[in-house]
């Protein structure tokens, strides 16, 4: 395939950024979007020029670290994939793909297509851990049972993977849904129980700290999500919240 790309290009955190196209023939369909990055930059660096800066990591769809804004999609148009999971199947001979970062106050430009997302981390340190010694010692992780449908829900909210496509995919740039999955896989078991008041209020105040916006229930979160978070967890934080708020 012959593609055009349009691309963000950025020197620093404080320089002013552009669109900058690039013509790039011989893409496979079955190289991953990452990969075809990858021949950019191999070209770009034997004319001599400076390579396209872009986050990742394991390229397995687990550490969330690919994450790009693909023709105003996070993580393109496929769906409950990473960027590094998306095939150039996806995409025509002749297309033109514009590729930009995540974009949010809270997430800010480091290089090119590379962001700050360390407020995901910060968010995740004011609440997101138990007090519950479930290390070296099985039997006390396993000794509270607990019904399959209740873990299978904290199972699926832990499966995100802080990639940040919430907050992109969000006209408000909330980042409601990471959030409450951070809350929701602990409030729904009994070990997650001893701080969960305080849990729920520490990272909701550290959200709102970082700048993130407000939630309208638009669902776009949902919908891009590469691991399906569901907005249950936004409606399970909620009432985490009000109840903590109202006990004090």
């Amino acid at each position: 395939m012959k593609l055009n790309l349009k691309i963000w290009r950025q020197k620093d955190a404080k320089s002013k950024g552009q669109m900058i196209t690039y013509p790039l023939n011989g893409v496979d369909g079955d190289m991953s979007f990452l990969e075809m990055l990858d021949i950019l930059n191999e070209d770009l660096v034997n004319k001599g020029e400076e390579p396209v800066e872009f986050d990742h990591d394991c390229r397995e769809g687990i550490c969330g670290t690919c994450s790009l804004q693909i023709n105003g999609e996070p993580h393109g148009p496929d769906r409950l994939v990473t960027t590094c999971q998306l095939h150039m199947r996806k995409f025509n001979d002749g297309d033109t793909i514009i590729i930009e970062p995540f974009r949010a106050k809270a997430f800010p430009v480091i290089k090119d297509l590379v962001v700050d997302r360390s407020s995901f981390d910060r968010i995740q340190q004011a609440g997101g851990f138990i007090s519950v010694n479930t290390s070296g010692n099985t039997v006390d992780a396993n000794a509270i049972p607990i019904e399959k449908h209740v873990a299978d829900k904290a199972m699926d909210a832990a499966t995100c993977i802080g990639c940040g496509a919430c907050v992109a995919a969000c006209k408000n740039a909330s980042a409601m849904l990471f959030t409450s999955a951070k809350v929701s896989q602990f409030a729904l078991l009994p070990q997650g129980q001893v701080e969960a008041a305080d849990r729920v209020q520490h990272m909701v105040r550290q959200m709102d700290l970082e700048g993130f916006g407000n939630c309208t229930n638009t669902g776009a979160c949902e919908v891009e999500c590469p691991k399906g978070i569901s907005l249950e967890n936004i409606a399970r934080m909620n009432r985490e919240y009000l109840s903590a708020n109202i006990k004090g």
